[in-house]
């Protein structure tokens, strides 16, 4: 931890259209590693899934049928390096219900996708990528706000500048 940044990592970023979304979701998949949580912050219809459906599916492979897990609350992928946990905890009643779907696994031995983050939001670690989605300018367009501390505040500030930001 003592090489870790311990100051946030924040950044903003214009999304033009869903295409944007999709090539900004396979860029920061590519930083991704065993071990992360990212939680997916946005209203519904914000475009949560498309990211996830995109991350995920750079992660195993272009073909990966990605439903959303909006009613079966978790969905498990064999990515590459890593097994991918996508979490929708929209339906969720108490946060304890979480320890059911496996969520302690999937922090540890896994690269969690979290949608309804707030749901859980007493569970969350500190050591987590948060990803705000909110409409933009356009119909199509997202304003997606990065915010980190710890191991992807470090790899962001290192590996994000030309291959995750650059989408506009």
């Amino acid at each position: 931890m003592s090489n870790q940044i311990l100051t946030p990592f924040t950044q903003e970023i214009v999304l033009s259209d869903e295409a944007a979304t999709v090539s900004f979701a396979r860029a920061l998949a590519k930083l991704a590693e065993l071990g992360d949580v990212i939680a997916l912050w946005g209203t519904l219809g914000v475009g949560k899934s498309v990211f996830a459906r995109a991350f995920i599916r750079q992660l195993t492979s272009p073909l990966e049928e990605v439903p959303s897990p909006t009613f079966t609350l978790v969905q498990n992928y064999e990515g590459m390096e890593a097994e991918i946990y996508h979490f929708d905890f929209y339906r969720l009643e108490e946060v304890d219900e979480a320890y059911e779907l496996g969520i302690e696994e999937a922090f540890s031995d896994g690269i969690s996708l979290l949608e309804w983050p707030e749901r859980i939001e007493p569970l969350l670690p500190r050591d987590r990528l948060d990803i705000t989605l909110i409409h933009g300018e356009t119909d199509e367009a997202r304003q997606l706000t990065l915010k980190a501390e710890g191991k992807w505040a470090e790899r962001l500030t290192k590996g994000c500048d030309g291959s995750c930001g650059g989408h506009g």
